[in-house]
């Protein structure tokens, strides 16, 4: 309501008296309430209620969008997309472009190839002939080292008429031992010594005799049997190959290298090859080895190419590749039954020591020799020479061989 004049307003001056009883100009009367002036707080004292406020949380405000608009509630950032693999085409699943889905993959390959690996030469043992060559009667005792005897025999067994025909055989009935090593491992180098197959010796049963007849008369026990009793040399383990071995062993790991000295043309070995190193399939080495005709030196000069053959052959059969190559691996393992034959007691683990140590005596770490034979015939052992190699392979002293004693051909002078 509007302020009336002479009732104190601001129009006449007064100092608001009617509210407490003036009149007009009149000053109050003593008993009239009075105004209480009021007190002026300093500055710097903040009020209670400021105070308050200010241990309060305080509502930031917010800003109002131009224009009178609603504000909206905020939305969230969408997440990051993960990264694509192998270039983010359209197809495919997403799962085939993890690295851990292929290092599984890897890993179950490496383990297929392992357990491969490991079943095919099992598989194949388990088909391998089991040859019984340990004579009846009075043995030599155990020695230190392991002697394993190697034959090669010309056995037909298991060929085809088609197959003689193209290894020019001859024979299918032969049962002679073309191929007669002795193979000493121990503490000393590996050493690897021939017998020429027409070396005369003391036959039990048969008087004096030549040495590839025993097979044929009675067996791999009466060819042991003859072996020990003419060098004192305890046989502990027997490997034996026919014809097809060889050529079936160097087809399946796709050929070997051979060095001949001289050209050779053998019809009836079946062989025509040229001097120098050069690589040879199957039918080939087998001609290589088993050719004796052409040369001078005969059966002393085809026992050399012998170890040559079995040396090259161990070479690829213990590659990394034909282990790494299972159609190589599946092709050697399978050309062992059939045509090799093992002592009945032989494991796996005997096979592969002498397979390895089949390898190594071509190399610095072994020894090869033809037993030592006289200046006047090939058929007879030089006793002299001889009798030292026989007691370093009974005594595991190998180092003691000494190089007259041990030459290619078994003829003195290292010829």
């Amino acid at each position: 309501m509007a302020d009336r004049p002479g009732n104190g307003g601001p129009e006449d001056g007064t100092n608001y008296g009617w509210l407490y009883g003036a009149k007009g100009g009149q000053e109050p009367p003593p008993d009239a309430t009075r105004a209480i002036p009021r007190q002026q707080r300093p500055a710097q004292e903040p009020t209670r209620r400021a105070q308050h406020r200010d241990d309060e949380t305080r509502v930031m405000p917010t800003q109002q969008p131009s224009g009178g608009a609603t504000p909206r509630s905020p939305v969230p950032a969408p997440a990051p997309t993960p990264p694509q693999h192998g270039g983010g085409g359209s197809g495919g699943s997403s799962r085939f472009r993890r690295p851990r889905f292929w290092f599984r993959m890897v890993a179950l390959l490496l383990a297929l190839w392992l357990v491969y690996t490991i079943a095919v030469p099992f598989f194949a043992w388990n088909s391998t002939d089991k040859v019984t060559f340990a004579p009846d009667g009075d043995r030599p005792g155990d020695q230190p080292g392991t002697t394993y005897l190697l034959v090669g025999s010309d056995s037909r067994k298991g060929l085809t008429a088609a197959e003689r025909k193209k290894f020019s055989t001859g024979n299918p009935k032969s049962e002679l031992t073309d191929t007669i090593m002795l193979l000493h491992t121990g503490d000393g180098p590996d050493v690897l010594l021939s017998i020429p197959r027409d070396s005369i010796v003391d036959m039990p049963g048969h008087g004096s005799s030549k040495i590839n007849s025993a097979y044929a008369r009675g067996g791999a026990q009466l060819l042991v049997q003859t072996i020990e009793g003419e060098t004192g040399i305890r046989i502990d383990e027997y490997v034996e190959i026919g014809l097809g071995g060889v050529a079936g062993v160097v087809d399946s790991v796709g050929g070997i290298e051979v060095c001949p000295k001289q050209r050779i043309n053998d019809k009836l070995a079946g062989l025509r090859i040229k001097k120098g190193c050069q690589e040879v399939d199957g039918k080939v080495a087998l001609a290589y080895s088993r050719s004796r005709k052409q040369s001078p030196l005969g059966d002393l000069e085809r026992v050399q190419r012998q170890r040559e053959v079995v040396a090259a052959i161990g070479d690829k059969v213990l590659s990394p590749w034909s282990v790494v190559n299972p159609v190589r691996w599946w092709r050697l393992n399978n050309a062992v039954p059939g045509f090799f034959g093992f002592g009945e007691d032989t494991s796996t683990l005997d096979a592969g020591r002498w397979a390895l140590a089949m390898t190594k005596v071509g190399g610095k770490d072994g020894r090869t020799c033809t037993m030592p034979v006289t200046d006047g015939s090939a058929n007879n052992w030089d006793r002299d020479r001889a009798e030292p190699i026989f007691r370093a392979f009974i005594e595991d002293s190998t180092d003691d061989i000494t190089k007259a004693q041990c030459t290619p051909s078994g003829l003195p002078g290292n010829r």
